[in-house]
């Protein structure tokens, strides 16, 4: 499945350092192993025959958050994420996935399963949980690969996608929405402001309940089959969708940049599937990005809260929105009608959430990651914290919450339904 020498992009690599300075794992650990350049390096040297994938290896191409920072950092937008998801997709065929992440991939591939699988979290959650709210959820004692201290989404009694009909007809234009994982079983909360948003704007939405899940969590680990299968049933299934729909949206930055850019770069040697990926996510927006360049929604918003108060927002760019897509102004825009937005004097670190192998074998990283970032955005002297993706609000919310922070993290969709 490598689709590239590694030995070609690793030669590329002229060690200028430019990359450590905002490498997520580099600021942790300070070991240049673990720095983009590091990475490159040690790619090299395995395409040459010159390292074996140990475990030693393994650790190491695992410590990496795929932040994408180090792409663009450098000079010559080296793809050292790409390279690491290929090295990883290596050490799978080495030493195998856990069974709890073939588990969970396998849930993935399966919709009605992974439906089954969340009502029964629902109803028994309350054995080895405590809610805080409607969103989140603490242990109520440590579980392996799972501290008591941490801050969870709070799994939903219904999932998003089986609590409306698939149509909902509010006017002429018609899109499709691709909701996300955590979006359809645990935040509903985005779900039901995009329906509240296309309302208001006389939007049909189609919620295209035969989408499957992007695959991103598999890709960042290794799992390719997964990803293949996936890919093709979601590229198929849009392809038909927007035969009726003007174009696709999705209020999640981690899923639509699997969709919008991973597909095209998994299907590489494919040139069948790579064109149809790309022909199709040309039509797929991340939802802040739609609504400013397809609607009136900023005006709307204008016209709501004029004369209102409006309280402090700092808002986090999720490293696959604004790095891998190029949207930041846009949630922005949005925002700022209704939030005075205040600058957290970094608008590059990533969270930390780093996918399922960070948020399980490595959490003592993705710990260290998010406290810094909280730390930061709670010196910024907001009400709220704002994110266009799931994972960041998941582990900010936890980092937050460690750092003793009053601080929470909505989705942009959230909030600007609550001010419609």
């Amino acid at each position: 499945m490598q689709k590239f020498d590694f030995s070609a992009i690793s030669d590329m690599c002229v060690k200028c350092g430019k990359c450590k300075p905002s490498c997520t794992i580099f600021k942790i650990s300070g070991d240049e192993v673990r720095s983009p350049r590091g990475f490159l390096d040690l790619i090299g040297a395995y395409n040459r025959g010159e390292m074996k994938l140990d475990k030693n290896a393994k650790s190491i191409f695992e410590s990496c958050f795929l932040c994408t920072n180090c792409v663009e950092a450098c000079p010559a937008s080296l793809p050292v994420d790409e390279m690491i998801e290929n090295v990883r997709f290596d050490l799978a065929q080495k030493y195998g996935i856990s069974w709890y992440k073939r588990l969970f991939f396998y849930l993935l591939r399966h919709r009605w399963i992974m439906d089954f699988a969340a009502r029964l979290g629902y109803v028994f959650k309350s054995c080895g949980f405590r809610e805080h709210d409607n969103d989140t959820m603490q242990p109520k004692f440590a579980l392996p690969m799972l501290k008591k201290e941490r801050l969870l989404p709070n799994p939903s009694k219904k999932s998003f996608l089986n609590s409306h009909p698939e149509i909902i007809k509010n006017g002429e234009r018609q899109v499709g929405i691709f909701i996300g994982c955590m979006a359809n079983y645990a935040y509903t909360d985005t779900g039901e402001g995009l329906l509240k948003i296309l309302k208001e704007l006389g939007i049909s939405a189609h919620l295209m309940k035969k989408q499957v899940c992007c695959a991103a969590p598999a890709y960042f680990t290794g799992d390719f089959a997964t990803v293949e299968a996936n890919a093709k049933k979601n590229i198929a299934y849009f392809e038909k969708v927007l035969e009726s729909c003007e174009a696709i949206i999705c209020p999640e930055a981690t899923c639509s940049a699997m969709l919008k850019v991973d597909y095209e770069r998994f299907f590489e040697h494919d040139e069948h599937w790579k064109e149809r990926a790309k022909k199709v996510m040309s039509k797929l927006y991340l939802a802040t990005e739609y609504f400013v360049k397809f609607t009136e929604l900023e005006q709307i918003l204008e016209q709501k809260t004029a004369g209102k108060e409006k309280p402090a927002l700092v808002y986090h760019d999720p490293c696959h929105a604004r790095k891998m897509q190029g949207v930041w102004r846009e949630p922005r825009a949005l925002l700022s009608r209704i939030f005075t937005l205040k600058n957290s004097g970094d608008e590059t670190s990533c969270c930390g959430f780093g996918g399922v192998t960070t948020q399980s074998q490595n959490y003592h990283l993705a710990r260290a990651a998010g406290l810094s970032r909280a730390n930061t955005l709670s010196k910024a002297g907001a009400n709220v914290v704002s994110a266009e993706c799931s994972a960041c609000k998941m582990q900010l919310n936890n980092s937050l919450n460690l750092a003793s922070s009053e601080l929470r993290c909505k989705n942009p969709i959230e909030l600007i339904a609550a001010a419609l």
